[in-house]
């Protein structure tokens, strides 16, 4: 018996085997894309900082030692 896996966008069942692994069809197939297309999908990348924290990192102009 193959092993199977589910297809991400509508469940289904798909075989290792299958060519359109890993979703059951090229509808499916069809939906994910347009899913990255629309940006319903997103890759978080590093957090950025808050331009007041930048700030801090900065000396202050006025300040002498």
């Amino acid at each position: 018996m193959a092993a199977k896996l589910r297809c991400p966008i509508c469940k289904k069942e798909v075989a290792f085997d299958d060519p359109n692994m890993p979703f059951c069809s090229d509808r499916c197939r069809a939906i994910d894309l347009g899913n990255w297309a629309s940006e319903k999908y997103v890759i978080p990348g590093p957090e950025e900082r808050a331009e007041h924290e930048n700030d801090e990192d900065e000396p202050n102009e006025g300040a002498r030692r």
